[in-house]
């Protein structure tokens, strides 16, 4: 066989096996309702950063009728002020993969729900792509304000094996939540 025919099919076999899918059994209307994002990971300079500033926040999640999903953001800020952020994450061929453009940080996003317990929490990876650079960014969501050890651990294990250094991951202290709209 062809030494170099022989070494592009391993490099294919690694790359498609660092391809971070969606949890298989993925339901849609499983994600609806009140998270908090406990845990943030990312390599991106503007983390690391921030990172000792960042606190819990919460996400609404809203299925639409077409199967995308409604995003919508708040976190409290020290002056009692709230910051919102919103996006409608269209729905991929893949279920449980969406992909949305940010009007905020111009930037084209990737996301795939990768494990979730839907009354526990979530394990969300998101590939962001600016100008042509992209930056892995995962989330850890808690359907309560608290997260296992277990948890902690396998968030942390799963953002090192998705690059991102262990400095950069950071689990958020919470920080009370913003009135509704």
């Amino acid at each position: 066989m062809n030494p170099l025919l022989l070494l592009g099919a391993l490099l294919c076999a690694v790359c498609n096996s660092a391809e971070v899918l969606p949890q298989k059994d993925f339901n849609l209307q499983g994600m609806a309702g009140k998270w908090y994002l406990i845990g943030f990971a990312t390599n991106a300079q503007w983390f690391t950063n921030k990172k000792s500033e960042m606190k819990m926040g919460t996400a609404n999640i809203v299925p639409t009728a077409g199967g995308d999903l409604d995003l919508s953001y708040a976190n409290l800020n020290s002056d009692g002020s709230c910051w919102r952020m919103t996006h409608l994450a269209k729905k991929t061929d893949t279920p449980g993969r969406f992909t949305f453009r940010s009007q905020r940080w111009g930037n084209d996003n990737d996301m795939r729900v990768v494990d979730v317990k839907y009354d526990q929490y979530a394990l969300v990876h998101t590939i962001k792509t600016k100008a042509g650079v992209s930056e892995v960014l995962n989330k850890v969501y808690s359907r309560s304000t608290e997260l296992s050890p277990e948890l902690v651990k396998m968030f942390e294990q799963f953002s090192m094996d998705t690059g991102i250094l262990p400095k950069n991951i950071a689990i958020l202290p919470n920080n009370g939540e913003c009135p509704s709209e």
